[in-house]
């Protein structure tokens, strides 16, 4: 594994802003607000693949796919697990591939792909909320295990597992992508455990799971509701792409030389997280059938129940301390990803409505009270609603950027490559933006029973359809004239002579630290080249730089930017 080694930017002394220690430091910045740099990529495929892989041991998946099986019964669970992996895994697979040959997180790709840049804030929301959502769950999750193995009160239960998340998450992907290399073998072995030693003992208990029928009015049978209804709640997820691309933003550039490397790490650590987790919910639904009987249905979805019991099939003496043991590792490991790529979503959100930066450490903090608060209000309890509520919105974003880039990009309606810069943006986009609004505005009220049963049980997919409708429609009807608002007119070329992101070195004229070529625009307000943070936070210029966008009056003369080759 390549070491990174720290490096603190010198304080601008001379350009007029200075940041603080935390967000002037790379190893915990990370780069949250930037494009992730050659110079910090120095991690092979396989290590940013494993570490963004790391990130989905999550219980969870046991969790849903437990609440399904009990709520609509096995088929119509192994239906509505299956139908939800399908629509995540092809809609994960140009989100990945753009995020990762632009080495751009979930929300600067959202700005290029026909959001805007202020239109991308509200998308900032739902995927921070994503994140806290699911840090919620899964420290719920953790804490039923304390209460259980080491009898701590549920409510302190919730304090510690938020605690001890800080530590891991404060260094980044520096410290996250060790911890999830080195614990992935254990994970994998603990969690198939239970199922092979019941496959020894036990075979019959397969056949018989195709029997169950937990609280289901229609049995162990096909029900389109029930389809539809646990659809919903599985589509939850499709905002996990968001965190593997957090990962994949730092793959190396794609050469010849490790082109299969990179295509296997983006496919498997990008969409090929469903798999896993399809597989997972699957077994969550097995393994409330086959605990059903001893803790009764209401306790049956709960992952530490189900591995106790999983457990005792080959270490009854030790079952409780194994379980407790599984379920603290999975929780560490998938809620240091859900407090990361929170930290890295609030940082945007809040740069562009504040145009104030104190780092992204300081929104780690906030991500995390902000879970601590719900599951304090017992958020666990009301998992399939929360769920399903939240895909109608999710699902919305997620369908207006993959329509931008496998229908709109190819067919010419917006540009070929992604741009995230404030400097080159609209404020907002109708194509993406209007289209989400569009698309969940219809979904949650066919959510609410506006259009009945069917309605509500398929209305994460009603968003999808109008999202990926809406987009090209509104591409063609605007021309595409709210992609770009100015063209890039640096001189330094944005490529290098091998056709790979140019690492040609600029110093930005306001903070006087050196970028790479991609996250620098010309600024005529400062009279030379600008990075793309010090360009977000700048709240004096009136975007003077975009004449004729309505965002302020024409250029003015621009001094030549400094350029030297990178090191």
């Amino acid at each position: 594994m390549t070491e990174i080694i720290d490096r603190e930017a010198a304080p601008a002394t001379t350009g007029g802003r200075t940041y603080n220690t935390w967000a002037r430091n790379d190893t915990l910045e990370d780069y949250s607000l930037r494009y992730a740099p050659k110079s910090f990529r120095r991690w092979s495929p396989y290590v940013v693949a494993t570490t963004a892989l790391g990130g989905i041991a999550y219980l969870a998946d046991f969790a849903i796919g437990g609440s399904i099986a009990v709520s609509h019964g096995f088929s119509s669970a192994l239906v509505a697990i299956l139908a939800a992996a399908v629509v995540i895994f092809l809609t994960g697979i140009p989100i990945s591939y753009y995020s990762a040959k632009y080495s751009i997180d979930m929300d600067l790709l959202t700005r290029g792909a026909g959001f805007g840049y202020l239109g991308s804030t509200l998308t900032s929301v739902i995927y921070a909320s994503f994140t806290f959502i699911f840090f919620a769950l899964e420290g719920s999750i953790m804490a039923q295990a304390l209460e259980l193995g080491l009898h701590i009160p549920l409510a302190v239960g919730y304090l510690v597992c938020s605690l001890i998340i800080l530590p891991l998450v404060i260094y980044g992907m520096t410290a996250l992508s060790k911890m999830q290399v080195w614990t992935q073998p254990v994970w994998l072995v603990l969690m198939v455990a239970p199922f092979v030693s019941i496959a020894v003992q036990e075979p019959e208990k397969f056949s018989q799971f195709t029997h169950f029928a937990g609280n289901s009015p229609t049995g162990s049978g096909i029900s389109m509701l029930g389809i539809g209804a646990g659809a919903g709640v599985a589509l939850s997820l499709i905002a996990q792409i968001g965190e593997q691309v957090d990962y994949l933003r730092f793959m190396p550039d794609k050469t010849p030389q490790n082109s299969r490397q990179w295509w296997g790490a983006v496919l498997s650590a990008g969409p090929g997280w469903v798999v896993l987790g399809a597989a997972k919910q699957i077994g969550g639904a097995f393994l409330a059938f086959y605990i059903a009987g001893s803790v009764g249905l209401a306790k049956a979805n709960e992952p530490i129940q189900q591995y106790v019991h999983g457990f005792e099939t080959f270490a009854a003496p030790v079952a409780l301390g194994l379980a407790t043991f599984f379920v603290i590792l999975s929780q560490v490991k998938i809620n240091s990803t859900n407090a990361y790529s929170g930290s890295l979503s609030w940082s945007n959100f809040f740069s562009r409505l504040t145009h104030r930066h104190p780092g992204r450490v300081v929104y780690i903090f906030l991500n995390v009270g902000i879970a601590l608060a719900l599951m304090e209000g017992g958020v666990f309890g009301f998992l399939n609603t929360v769920l399903g509520f939240y895909s109608n919105v999710a699902i919305a974003w997620i369908g207006a950027v993959v329509a931008d880039l496998v229908i709109n990009k190819p067919l010419g309606l917006s540009p070929s490559y992604i741009e995230f810069k404030r400097a080159h943006l609209h404020h907002f986009n109708p194509v993406g933006f209007g289209s989400m609004l569009i698309a969940s505005a219809v979904s949650i009220a066919a959510y609410f029973e506006a259009f009945g049963d069917y309605g509500k049980a398929y209305s994460p997919f009603i968003a999808l359809f109008l999202a990926m409708v809406l987009s090209p429609l509104f591409a063609v009807l605007t021309k595409g004239t709210y992609y770009i608002a100015r063209v890039d007119d640096l001189e330094e070329p944005l490529l290098a002579a091998d056709g790979l992101p140019s690492a040609a070195l600029l110093t930005c004229t306001v903070c006087t630290t050196d970028f790479e070529r991609p996250d620098v625009a010309n600024c005529p307000f400062h009279a030379g080249a600008i990075c793309s943070l010090c360009c977000s936070l700048e709240k004096d210029c009136h975007d003077s730089c975009k004449s004729g966008s309505g965002s302020g009056p024409g250029p003015v003369t621009l001094a030549p930017p400094t350029v030297r080759s990178a090191d």
